[in-house]
């Protein structure tokens, strides 16, 4: 017997939007040629034969990278959708799912920025359902917002700005009991006790698990982000996503962080200190109100004026970011986890600051 726990009713093509369906998906030159290694001239792609390193085309489906990423998430390469940056993934959900003016989304502020932007810019209504004071999900009320035309539930966990993980169970009621998409941003990931969610893809065919090189690998400057879900999920994205999204550039430095197995868990290990190391500082400074548990890579914490600390802060050097813009933030600022150095420096203003 199957372990998919998806309802039965989960039905992915109604899912689709119907220009979606009914497309033809441009081909490339390098999708209809896939090189085998071998000598070859080519004067397919209308490309400056001149060899500079990146005068040809990348690899639209960055096979190689995905071989080295699949074998490291333990998931098929089929399994996976590479963007430019996390941003254009969930662009791409939008776009492929979410009727203009006609669908909706939900979100559970307060959450990452990003979903509500794409929402309005793909003129779908996100309807927010706040998150509990403790910061978990309010997955009745979730449900009692969905209807026929809601598409995705965008879940954050670990959570920014919170930093906190939503209970799986929470996230298991909400993905046995809706019909359309549960993405789950896993961004932070790295950073958390909690496993990732890329196991469960094959027991829920309505998940979708996205992820970055931006925060654990150190690798905001090169956009890669991506995206898992089942080969169906995946191959209604390609369909629409641009032929060349991922330059060659990125793809080679991708890979090669990739396979620095070694550095990247050293540096998420020092990070992990440095944080409980900054929690435990930040409890110190009386002005410091609260600090919420955190499995990222900041901290949330209540002050006693988000505002003037934050000034206070700037102008001995230090940027922290005021999230008191956001619902259940109020006075809050949040630290981001930078090098020992660096928290040194942050733990001494915040003790001149006093």
């Amino acid at each position: 017997m199957s372990k998919e726990k998806t309802s039965l009713n989960f039905d992915l093509f109604q899912l689709v939007r119907e220009n979606v369906k009914a497309m033809t998906p441009y081909s490339s030159a390098r999708d209809e040629y896939v090189s085998d290694g071998s000598e070859k001239i080519f004067m397919d792609a209308n490309e400056n034969p001149n060899e500079n390193g990146v005068n040809r085309y990348p690899d639209p489906q960055q096979r190689s990278l995905k071989a080295t990423l699949a074998a490291i998430k333990g998931v098929q390469q089929d399994h996976i959708l590479l963007g430019n940056g996390s941003d254009e993934v969930l662009d791409l959900l939008f776009r492929a799912f979410c009727e203009p003016s006609m669908d909706n989304v939900i979100t559970v502020p307060p959450t990452y920025g990003m979903y509500s932007v794409l929402a309005s810019l793909n003129a779908i209504e996100n309807r927010k359902v706040l998150l509990t004071s403790s910061f978990s999900l309010n997955v009745n009320e979730i449900l009692a917002n969905v209807d026929k035309n809601t598409k995705i539930i965008f879940l954050c966990s670990p959570n920014n700005p919170t930093g906190n993980c939503i209970p799986r169970d929470q996230i298991k009621r909400v993905l046995e009991n809706f019909q359309g998409l549960v993405v789950i941003d896993e961004a932070y990931v790295d950073f958390s006790t909690e496993e990732s969610w890329l196991g469960d893809l094959s027991d829920y065919k309505n998940l979708v698990v996205t992820q970055t090189l931006s925060k654990a690998y150190g690798m905001a400057a090169i956009r890669l982000g991506s995206c898992f879900a089942s080969k169906e999920i995946i191959g209604i994205l390609n369909k629409i996503k641009p032929p060349y999204n991922v330059n060659e550039l990125t793809q080679i430095k991708a890979k090669e962080r990739l396979l620095q197995k070694n550095d990247v868990e050293q540096e998420v290990a020092t990070i992990v200190k440095e944080r409980k190391r900054l929690e435990t500082a930040l409890g110190s400074i009386p002005f410091v109100k609260h600090i919420y548990p955190s499995e990222a890579n900041f901290i949330l914490a209540v002050v006693d004026d988000a505002a003037s600390r934050y000034e206070q802060l700037l102008e001995k050097g230090i940027i922290v970011r005021n999230r008191s813009g956001q619902p259940l933030c109020l006075n809050t600022l949040r630290f981001t986890v930078g090098t020992p150095a660096e928290n040194d420096s942050l733990i001494r203003v915040l003790k001149e600051v006093i």
